[in-house]
């Protein structure tokens, strides 16, 4: 098996669903910084921004979960 092939499958497995929710988790920190500036500014447009972005990454992160939760059905050890 090519080292390729190890990273494409390695995308789709356990570990690197648990990989993307942590860095997709460690995003919501440069919201957070975000949304302190925008408030300090009184930016609303920034604001905005920043509540999109949240909402992006609170999709994001239940897409994984749900990705991970298939993974976990499919495994024929858990019954």
């Amino acid at each position: 098996m090519s080292a390729l092939t190890k990273a494409k499958g390695f995308k789709k497995s356990k570990t690197g669903t648990y990989m993307s929710i942590g860095t997709t988790a460690y995003g919501a920190l440069g919201i957070v910084k975000q949304v302190r500036k925008a408030r300090f500014e009184h930016d609303t447009l920034r604001l905005v921004d920043a509540v999109v972005s949240a909402a992006a990454i609170a999709t994001g992160i239940a897409l994984l979960l749900r990705e991970l939760k298939r993974l976990g059905d499919d495994d024929v050890l858990l019954g």
